[in-house]
């Protein structure tokens, strides 16, 4: 039995310390015994378990110093000194160090703790004058939130702190809220108010009668009815389509003036005509939208951005018409141009992105100091020298598309979200950041050891971007709370740049507060248009299926492939993914090899990277490729699974994913961190029943046993066991598989759209905007001193990089 977590770690292992000296003593020796200078929790907890497994009465497993083991995150240690990391709750840790002999033991401060390690890990000197960050000084009077359930819904709490105190609070600030009510215009056309009204109280008595004008007319009467008689009151285009919608916008806004509420605010605020263009940033890979897909650094976020640009652009419609505005809104995705595109559009400096109204593709290549255009594909590990110049080539052409800037700037990635930083300070336009996946979780001790990871990430410069955009971000888009804040005994991605080092570069006191309001949870969904149940048999795409069962079982051969599959009676093990060691397609592979029972039940059909590993221009994919091959012929696997080349297709990969739930079979997705997983939503939405890792996003996706089942890709063989058992339930116990697959299908649909998405980004991007403008959110201090770490630390780091 897993011991509990104890509310107070640290008063139960000094408690411990006091009263069982002995057993501590043992324990701290069994770690030091290991011989390395970290232990992550699982090392702890492994090297505790031998000890208990060595305890013939049992009792040490059972104590408290059991309990307050479990609870401790990582530990840093020499023959001398240990000091344990212990995270009380999200974000909240305190270290103890003890010393191994008399068993001393103290409280010691994060700048201790990570002074600690630099010294274990460089073995250099300690150097007084180490630069360190900590912006918590500037946040001491900033509103945050307290509990850990709260991270991730910041406009929220933003709404209920601020709403109710928005006429109070402020005092003479509150003529800023109608002067936020005044400042809409689009081009030449006023919006909302004009002139007429000049303070609160003219406001109120204007909206009083407005209500009384609008009373006496139709509900469905069109706005140019009484266009006249509003503007005389004050009023101007903006309120609404129709009486109806016109009165019910007034109401709210005379409920905010009598009580400010966050559930009126907020809806108010939804319909206020304030986002009518915007930018997306996302500079590195093959940005396109056909044959770019499982190309080096392109995948999720491709798709991601351009399903999204489509929701986001519908969703700006309709809300402008709602509003009575014939407006088209703009929407640019602004990218890298690469001349030498290998077959894609990349070098094209406009195109319009399919199934939008007016939504297109703005490329801008980047530029060397000396000013030459780079014309190949570069890794997004090393266009850091380049980000400054494009940001503001990209700034030239943004306005000039627009005719104006943007609304909204949304960042995507460490390299997108640090452009929109840069962009947003000089345009002083609202910045949205979304991570997708930061690097840092990824590799294990990247920060420790970054100098030796150094030569081929770089992650000098991506931490460090990756901090200055966080910080001048007005808010935060996650797809899972997994992503700010972990689990319970896991660390978040964005709260692992909390406290951190890098030796000899500099030191994190505090670097983000997960607790910071600006966190939002907006989960996206899968293409409507693509991704649909495999039941909807008059919406599928049925002159495929030739085509994709000679892809499969390899009646022609229309894609370079490895494997024939013998046995077609067989359901399908389907995974799609990029070919890289995170996205553990090897992985997967191995585990089928192994399993008896698996290659018994089921093919495996995989559709990663390339075949040949002389096509890859990417190190890493290169490498798996090879693994690939050595697996294929280790387990002699050639009649059982079926190896594609990477899949750019995007109908055609949705109609596979319904063909392999034609045939009863699963999606596995064996990542060892997956930020999101879109793949997971993918297939489930199609009716797929769904393995994915348990580390990451789809923790959350997916109920286990439920929608689907989480697997642990670091424990292989019970994976594979798991995936065997489903699929002989499945042949044995009817309507088991469709039980799994209809559980799949409604968690998306309740949770995974691209139309909740949508409607929550447009009101987050106006609430943010409001508070912003009216309660002094702008964070000034904080950008000055970021404004500083750009120029003086990002700079040199970025500019050493350039050939």
């Amino acid at each position: 039995m897993t011991p509990r977590i104890p509310a107070d770690p640290v008063k139960q292992f000094k408690d411990v310390l006091q009263h069982n000296p002995t057993d501590a003593h043992k324990v701290m020796h069994q770690f030091v015994a290991l011989g390395q200078p970290l232990l992550l929790r699982s090392e702890l907890l492994d090297a505790f378990k031998s000890l208990c497994d060595s305890d013939d009465s049992g009792r040490l497993a059972e104590s408290p110093l059991a309990e307050a083991i479990h609870a401790c995150q990582e530990a840093a240690l020499n023959h001398a000194w240990i000091i344990m990391a212990f995270r009380r709750r999200v974000a909240r840790w305190e270290y103890l160090r003890i010393h191994v002999e008399t068993m001393d033991v103290e409280e010691v401060t994060v700048d201790e703790y990570l002074r600690f390690k630099e010294h274990l890990i460089a073995h250099q000197h300690e150097d007084e004058f180490v630069l360190e960050i900590d912006l918590a000084p500037f946040d001491r009077e900033f509103y945050k939130l307290q509990e850990p359930g709260s991270i991730g819904r910041g406009v929220e709490f933003l709404n209920r702190r601020l709403s109710s105190h928005l006429f109070e609070e402020f005092g003479k600030k509150a003529e800023h809220v109608l002067e936020f009510l005044s400042v809409h215009r689009y081009k030449n056309q006023q919006l909302m108010l004009n002139e007429k009204v000049t303070d609160l109280d003219v406001l109120r008595d204007a909206l009083r009668s407005a209500m009384e004008l609008l009373a006496q007319l139709s509900p469905e009467a069109p706005w140019a009815d009484v266009v006249h008689e509003l503007r005389h009151l004050g009023f101007e285009p903006g309120w609404g389509r129709d009486v109806k919608r016109t009165r019910e916008t007034m109401q709210l806004l005379l409920e905010i003036l009598e009580a400010p509420s966050p559930d009126n605010l907020e809806a108010f605020l939804g319909r206020v005509p304030m986002i009518f263009s915007l930018a997306i940033i996302s500079p590195h890979g093959f940005f396109g939208q056909s044959n770019v897909l499982g190309r080096p650094d392109t995948g999720g976020q491709v798709v991601y951005i351009l399903d999204q640009v489509r929701a986001l652009e519908k969703e700006m419609y309709d809300r402008l018409y709602a509003q009575g505005l014939e407006i088209d809104p703009q929407i640019l995705v602004v990218t890298r141009l690469i001349p030498e595109a290998d077959g894609t559009t990349c070098d094209q400096r406009v195109e319009h992105i399919a199934r939008t109204r007016y939504a297109r593709i703005l490329r801008i290549p980047f530029h060397s100091a000396s000013g030459n255009i780079k014309r190949k594909w570069i890794s997004r590990f090393e266009i850091w020298p380049y980000l400054e110049r494009f940001s503001i080539d990209a700034e030239h052409e943004l306005l000039g598309e627009l005719g104006g800037r943007p609304d909204l700037i949304i960042g995507n990635y460490s390299d997108g979200n640090l452009v929109a930083s840069l962009m947003s300070r000089r345009l002083g336009v609202t910045q949205c950041n979304i991570a997708h996946a930061l690097e840092k979780t990824k590799y294990l001790y990247s920060d420790l050891y970054w100098q030796d990871n150094e030569p081929h990430y770089h992650f000098s410069c991506q931490f460090t971007a990756d901090l200055i955009a966080m910080n001048t971000a007005d808010f935060i888009i996650t797809s899972t709370y997994h992503e700010i804040a972990g689990t319970r005994n896991s660390l978040g991605q964005y709260e692992s740049y909390a406290s951190f080092t890098m030796p000899g570069l500099y030191r994190v006191l505090q670097g983000i507060d997960v607790y910071d309001p600006k966190f939002n949870i907006v989960s996206p969904g899968a293409d409507p248009e693509v991704y649909f149940p495999y039941t909807k048999s008059l919406s599928r795409f049925s002159h495929l299926h030739d085509e994709i069962e000679s892809l499969i079982y390899g009646d022609g051969e229309i894609a370079a492939s490895r494997g024939e599959l013998i046995d077609r009676d067989k359901p399908l093990i389907f995974t799609l993914a990029r070919m890289d060691r995170i996205k553990n397609v090897t992985g997967l592979v191995e585990w089928y090899g192994k399993n008896a029972t698996l290659r018994d039940e089921a093919n495996l059909l995989v559709a990663a990277g390339f075949i040949d590993p002389e096509e890859s221009d990417d190190e890493e994919e290169r490498s798996q490729i090879e693994l690939m091959h050595k697996l294929m012929d280790r387990y002699e696997l050639d009649n059982q699974v079926r190896w594609l080349e990477r899949q750019v297709d995007k109908e055609r990969n949705g109609e596979i994913y319904r063909y392999v739930a034609d045939g009863r079979g699963v999606f596995v997705q064996p990542a060892l961190f997956e930020a999101f997983g879109l793949t997971v939503i993918e297939a489930m939405v199609c009716g797929l029943p769904t393995f994915a890792t348990c580390y990451g996003g789809p923790t959350e996706i997916i109920e286990d046993g439920k929608s689907g089942f989480h697997i642990d890709p670091n424990h292989g063989e019970l994976a594979a066991q798991r995936i065997a058992e489903f699929l002989v339930r499945c042949r044995e116990e009817l309507g088991y598989w469709e039980s799994i697959s209809k559980g799949g299908l409604e968690r998306v649909e309740a949770r995974y759209t691209w139309r909740l998405y949508a409607e929550r980004m447009m009101t987050l991007s106006r609430v943010y905007g409001f508070w912003k403008h009216v309660s002094g959110l702008k964070r000034t201090e904080t950008r000055r001193h970021l404004e500083m770490l750009y120029a003086l630390q990002f700079r040199p780091l970025a500019s050493a990089l350039e050939d």
